[in-house]
């Protein structure tokens, strides 16, 4: 029996292999790499699929928020806040404008950050909030936005892990002032390379990220901003709207892997399974449990040739690149998920490809829990 890869991307590109080659054919006949036609139609199709106005491909997740908080003016001397437990880019991202991230806490039923702690870390100095939508499932934004606005502060979603995920029937990319998406070639929604996006329903902020993204300059040779060089180029742009015609048809099979996975291990008692908020339509970009008993499980999957992964081990707040900045036991429902999730493989393809092993994955995991 093979073994169980915690990602296999080989399945999705088999379905859509003579689609890819269409566009990666159709890029090298214009011989136009840069901004060109295949950038515009992408953007034009992923802005209409997030339900906003405009969206800006840049190079990467990272330098979509970066970008976004520039276009907002914020930097040295203001806060944004962030969840305390999410993957380090968002802190880094607010770090690289000068400004200082404030972690709060998460909700201990979603991971997501808790709406009910954001009101006691705003200060005079607060500018906005970072909400990421961890995992692929939506955070708590009704709760936030009505706060923001109370507070004249902005929200900025990080949706780098929620590619068609919805909010209230309302997709990812719509629920804030401006959303930031990745294209890591893992996520939902992938490119086969780095690539990013800004997307929002603001003209003035759309304007200020196409023109920071692109050295500064809305006109060639006329450098109004000091900007940065961060675009999706056109293979990639190409690659991904082969890709997001796909997107929801993927999408719909992570959530029936997640139903399976949740209904074979609803009796493990000592296995904490994912938890989904009333209203919300998650992409299940990761399937997460948690256990106090993580290693020995981890090390049975790991000898029954299953991949998993741990999202995520190091919080930002006790990592080298904030050293000494807080301690731990600062926060200690993040730093308790750092000890006790781990992700098991989600992707499309995996049951029809791999359903021996996926039963394996489950028997396993059976007969190491309570």
């Amino acid at each position: 029996m093979r073994a169980l890869p915690f990602l296999d991307l080989s399945l999705t590109h088999l379905q859509c292999r003579e689609e890819l080659d269409q566009a990666y054919q159709r890029v090298m006949k214009t011989n136009w790499f840069i901004m060109g036609q295949e950038l515009a139609a992408f953007e034009a199709e992923f802005a209409a699929y997030c339900q906003s106005q405009h969206c800006i491909g840049v190079g990467n997740g990272l330098d979509a928020i970066v970008l976004i908080l520039k276009a907002m003016n914020i930097g040295p001397g203001d806060e944004v806040i962030v969840p305390a437990n999410t993957f380090i880019a968002t802190w880094l991202a607010v770090e690289q404008v000068g400004a200082r991230p404030v972690p709060v806490e998460p909700s201990s039923a979603t991971y997501n950050i808790d709406p009910s702690r954001i009101e006691a870390a705003i200060s005079a100095r607060t500018k906005a909030i970072i909400v990421v939508h961890l995992y692929g499932q939506p955070a708590e934004m009704n709760t936030i936005n009505q706060l923001a606005r109370e507070r004249g502060l902005r929200v900025i979603e990080d949706a780098a892990q929620a590619h068609g995920a919805r909010y209230h029937d309302q997709p990812a990319g719509s629920l804030a002032d401006a959303a930031a998406f990745s294209f890591y070639p893992g996520k939902n929604l992938g490119a086969l390379g780095d690539g990013g996006a800004v997307v929002t329903n603001d003209p003035v902020l759309a304007e200020t990220v196409r023109t920071l993204s692109n050295y500064g300059s809305a006109e060639k040779y006329h450098h109004d901003l000091p900007g940065c060089n961060s675009r999706l180029d056109e293979m990639q742009a190409a690659f991904l709207r082969v890709k997001l015609n796909w997107l929801d048809s993927w999408n719909e099979e992570r959530r029936n892997i997640a139903s399976y996975y949740s209904a074979e291990l609803s009796a493990c008692r000592d296995l904490i399974l994912p938890s989904v908020e009333d209203g919300n339509s998650p992409v299940w970009h990761l399937y997460v449990l948690r256990t106090p008993r993580r290693q020995e499980l981890q090390t049975a999957l790991h000898e029954a040739e299953v991949g998993t992964q741990i999202h995520y081990p190091i919080p930002p707040h006790l990592s080298g690149a904030f050293n000494g900045r807080w301690q731990k036991g600062d926060f200690p429902v993040t730093e308790a998920l750092a000890q006790q999730v781990f992700s098991l493989p989600v992707f499309p393809g995996l049951l029809a490809h791999y359903p021996q092993q996926v039963e394996h994955m489950l028997q396993t995991i059976r007969e190491h829990s309570n």
